[in-house]
């Protein structure tokens, strides 16, 4: 939105991109106080621009989550390296969340030393009894689209699925144990089964939520239809679908800030009731 590409931002433009977070949760907040249930909402905000979210969700008991990963990078580490303990402790945040870009065909030791790293990180959360929260994407390789005539599409329909299924048991099969999977949505009932299906293998009780990925709303309620029927998906994870148009609207001056706090509340309030309308007629 800011566009800033390979520096880091100037203070005002810190500035204002903490206070489009605060612009964020104030919906949230606002969502929760209309009619969005506080036991079943969430919200994941970054330490580096949203320090004062986290407390101010820490200080009102709401459910929250931190990432601990170098932000805009392909490879996982951890965004500050050794010390990602005394971070996660400062917080004290329900879920430590990762997002990890892993192909099961992709480079064969930059999987190893994400894991290498995963695998430190699981550990001390499990030895702290905190929930991880595991983001998973699955990116198309050249080859792969090749084969598929350049088709993200069919990607995402046919081979993404089995993709995802691999990396998880290659991720489990590491020592790396999350609570919850944060996974890419699927379009048929039967790819979302066999996610789930590794998710839980071998009696674990990981849930699954389904991950928004900047999709239109369309396609996002689509996904979450698919997921709301399926034992085991839990809940949803959508960030820019919610939040993307009403920022862009409040930076063009097309709408108040007031005005941009209602309408993330609204889209937010829309899709918790489509999930919670689904998950009542499965």
């Amino acid at each position: 939105m800011f566009e800033i590409k390979n520096r880091q931002p100037t203070s005002e433009e810190k500035k204002q991109i903490e206070d489009y977070k605060k612009i964020i949760f104030e919906g949230f907040k606002l969502s929760v106080k209309k009619s969005v249930p506080k036991e079943i909402a969430g919200l994941l905000v970054d330490e580096e621009f949203g320090s004062a979210v986290l407390r101010d969700a820490k200080k009102n008991g709401l459910t929250f989550a931190m990432p601990v990963e170098k932000s805009g990078q392909e490879e996982f580490d951890f965004d500050y390296g050794d010390n990602f303990a005394k971070h996660i402790e400062e917080f004290d945040p329900t879920f430590v969340k990762v997002l990890v870009r892993y192909n099961p065909e992709g480079d064969a030791s930059l999987n190893k030393r994400q894991l290498l790293r995963l695998k430190k990180l699981s550990d001390y959360l499990a030895q702290k009894k905190k929930p991880f929260l595991f983001e998973l994407i699955v990116p198309a390789l050249p080859t792969q689209l090749s084969k598929l005539g350049g088709s993200k599409e069919v990607y995402d329909t046919e081979l993404r699925p089995k993709l995802m299924v691999t990396s998880l048991k290659e991720i489990q099969a590491a020592g790396v144990e999350p609570s919850i999977w944060k996974l890419e949505g699927v379009d048929k009932p039967e790819a979302a089964k066999a996610v789930v299906k590794q998710a839980q293998s071998n009696g674990r009780k990981a849930g699954v939520i389904t991950l928004g990925r900047g999709e239109s709303k369309e396609k996002v309620q689509e996904w979450l239809r698919v997921g709301a029927k399926i034992p085991g998906i839990i809940g949803f994870a959508v960030g820019r679908t919610i939040f993307w148009q009403p920022l862009a609207d409040y930076r063009t001056g097309k709408v108040n800030r007031k005005e941009a706090v209602e309408k993330v509340a609204q889209n937010y309030i829309e899709f918790t009731e489509l999930w919670l309308n689904e998950c009542k007629r499965s």
